[in-house]
């Protein structure tokens, strides 16, 4: 799982939510442009403005490295679908996007403190609860999906590497129903973990 890492950098001491919105508004903006070539100069600056801000925060190289690991047969592939089908700008549009959002999606879990974020969470989903969502639950669901980005690509990337030597990389179903099921099983490990601590995202905040 992403770590916290601890420090007095303008990123860290960025409120939670400001973090959490720019994510969202990135990953909009970077889908959102239709013109090939406006929407890699975007998906470039956003990668080079995420990296500017991994140096401002002081995050070390091996954790940056560390979030674009588990993705990069994923990264490899499509970059090399993309150049056969679109060209290299394409190829190097989903490169840029891809690594963009996660390596923003890692620099929240990185300056933010769980605790922090869940409570950020919970207030911005408050609207939902006249429909009957629980802000606290949504917001931990949230959290823990931000935090387990690296993992869920790890385990995609274990899974294909077993089903290569199988020789079964090219079936889909044989590289998603492994994933799906030990997405679920982890899933069902951390909901045990935190039942057996009485964790209460309700009273968490109180």
């Amino acid at each position: 799982m992403t770590p916290y890492v601890p420090g007095e950098s303008p990123v860290h001491r960025c409120p939670p939510g400001a973090k959490i919105l720019a994510l969202i508004a990135t990953g909009t903006a970077l889908f959102a442009l239709p013109r090939l070539d406006m929407a890699v100069v975007l998906a470039l600056a956003a990668l080079a403005v995420t990296g500017l801000l991994y140096w401002i925060a002081r995050i070390p190289a091996r954790l940056v490295l560390a979030q674009l690991r588990p993705l990069a047969w994923i990264l490899a592939v499509l970059v090399l679908v993309q150049l056969a089908l679109d060209g290299w700008l394409a190829g190097l549009l989903v490169a840029a996007r891809l690594s963009a959002l996660v390596l923003l999606a890692g620099l929240v879990t990185l300056t933010t403190r769980s605790a922090d974020l869940i409570e950020a969470l919970q207030r911005g989903l408050a609207w939902l609860k006249p429909l009957g969502v629980n802000p606290a639950k949504a917001g931990l669901a949230i959290a823990l999906t931000l935090r387990f980005i690296p993992v869920l690509a790890a385990i995609a990337a274990e899974v294909r590497e077993a089903q290569r030597a199988r020789g079964l990389e090219s079936s889909l179903v044989a590289l998603t129903v492994p994933v799906v099921v030990r997405m679920l099983k982890m899933s069902d490990d951390i909901a045990a973990a935190i039942d057996a601590r009485s964790y209460d995202p309700d009273r968490a905040g109180h």
